[in-house]
């Protein structure tokens, strides 16, 4: 298993963290973050990751900075479960 941290590292908001198991790509949380306008702007527009190889995405509850980027991630290319 692995796991990489591409949001809440060292900030409270923007909550992502993708874990490798098995060979599947699982996303928890899928969180937006909350900030300065163009930082958020960029950080939100972006991820670490290619979301069309996300597997699997788990929220672990429904507040913004750990749902609100979901639209984002479908919109790139998250086709998984």
């Amino acid at each position: 298993m692995e796991i990489a941290f591409y949001g809440a590292a060292q900030t409270v908001t923007g909550s992502q963290h993708l874990l490798t198991v098995n060979g599947k790509n699982i996303l928890l949380d899928c969180g937006i973050y909350q900030g300065k306008r163009p930082d958020s702007y960029a950080r939100n527009k972006s991820f670490g990751f290619d979301p069309a190889e996300v597997d699997l995405l788990i929220l672990s509850h429904a507040h913004i900075d750990h749902s609100g980027n979901i639209s984002n991630l479908v919109k790139q290319g998250l086709r998984g479960s």
